[in-house]
């Protein structure tokens, strides 16, 4: 019988509901080879007034496609604060007797697979590991406290930030297996002292027979996607400060007053700073910005595929992206089958490695508005290039590639 393998993502919970998204894929071709999956996420879904209704209990299971997802207790939560906290916090307490149950009702863990983004989860999951004596993963999606620091919301030296790295180092150590969603998590362990020979990459990805199947049967109905006569430059994601798309309207400004009046850009997205974005855009009459707010996930592949170049925008932040990227939107990107502009400078490139885009220099509008020019002014022959060449990069990160690599590091010993 193949192994019994728990996977501990807090913020799983849209997994279930989207039939998507890295665990749900990696769940999904496992147990097509044979193995049974279970996911353990939180009863509350990240960035949303939504929970799982479990009642008064303290977990509830539930299966999707085979599935099992079994939901946690956690308290509710809305904005960043102390009850997102103490909403990790439950996470990790209600972990111990759930999987006790759980285990009870349907066997022991042959491997547990923790995932941040918290390090609770990994602790959890380190814990419950020894006591079931699994094999234990820990998965790194973000850098815990790495990213707040460097962004400048935990200072380095503060005690905070020392007890996360000291958790960090100590999970690092004890793991079985370390698996890093971006390229430089290697560079990252290593400069800690972690054993280099446990280190595993792989990266986010995209389910490709899913991507095309939506592609054909959801088609998304909009005038400016419709447009034959514009260039239409497309981002997808939260308009939050992370994703900079204040950067973008400056280079939407600078196009309009250089003359381009037929390059477009179609904001697909919603998030903190859009009211706000929204009225800069239409008190300063650039009419060339267009938000089109939040669309379901299966009509992304249609969007993406009526544009002409795709726009991969964050905060300038070198120190933190030395180490590469794992974005989700950049393999819906790829897919589109469609050039990318970023600017985002960093480590393991991949628009260089797969030469289906270009990254230019980082925090600068002028910068970015000279990479679309690029493209917008490149021949048909050398764009087609850049076209095949983003399909090829998406193959490689469909996840029946990466489930094979997860397959590998479940097996080692």
């Amino acid at each position: 019988m193949k192994k019994n393998i728990w996977i501990m993502n807090h913020y799983a919970t849209d997994m279930y509901l989207d039939k998507s998204g890295r665990h749900y894929c990696f769940a999904n071709n496992l147990i097509k080879k044979g193995y049974r999956v279970t996911i353990f996420c939180a009863s509350t879904i990240h960035n949303s007034s939504e929970v799982i209704d479990i009642g008064q209990n303290k977990y509830m299971i539930s299966s999707v496609d085979e599935i099992k997802f079994v939901f946690v207790k956690t308290s509710n939560y809305v904005a960043n604060g102390k009850k997102r906290i103490k909403n990790m916090i439950d996470f990790y307490r209600n972990l111990f007797s759930t999987s006790k149950k759980y285990a009870e009702l349907n066997g022991r863990p042959d491997t547990i697979i923790a995932s941040s983004v918290h390090p609770l989860a990994w602790l959890a999951g380190y814990k419950i590991s020894k006591k079931f004596n699994s094999k234990f993963i820990a998965e790194t999606r973000d850098l815990w406290p790495e990213t707040l620091v460097v962004m400048g919301k935990l200072s380095r030296n503060g005690i905070p930030a020392r007890i996360l790295y000291k958790l960090e180092k100590y999970i690092y150590k004890k793991a079985d297996k370390l698996i890093f969603t971006f390229p430089g998590g290697k560079d990252y362990a290593e400069n800690i002292g972690i054993d280099a020979s446990k280190i595993r990459y792989i990266n986010n990805g995209i389910d490709l027979d899913d991507y095309f199947s939506n592609k054909t049967e959801f088609i998304y109905n909009d005038d400016d996607l419709n447009s034959n006569g514009k260039y239409k430059i497309l981002f997808t994601g939260s308009i939050g400060k992370a994703n900079s798309i204040d950067r973008i309207i400056n280079v939407a400004s600078i196009l309009k007053e250089r003359g381009y009046i037929n390059i477009i850009f179609l904001i697909f997205g919603d998030g903190p700073e859009k009211e706000n974005l929204q009225k800069f855009v239409q008190s300063n009459q650039i009419e060339n910005v267009k938000f089109k707010g939040k669309v379901q996930k299966k009509y992304i592949p249609d969007i993406l595929s009526r544009g002409d170049l795709n726009l991969f925008c964050l905060e300038h932040l070198p120190d933190l992206f030395k180490y590469g990227l794992s974005p989700n939107k950049m393999f819906d990107y790829f897919a589109s089958g469609h050039p990318i502009v970023s600017n985002v400078e960093c480590g393991y490139d991949m628009l260089e490695k797969y030469n289906c885009g270009l990254t230019v220099k980082g925090g600068s509008a002028e910068a970015l508005a000279e990479g679309i020019l690029k493209f917008y002014n490149m021949p048909k022959e050398e764009y087609d290039i850049y076209c095949q060449n983003a399909l090829k990069a998406a193959r490689n990160f469909d996840f029946k590639v990466l489930t094979d690599k997860l397959e590998k590091v479940i097996l080692e010993d």
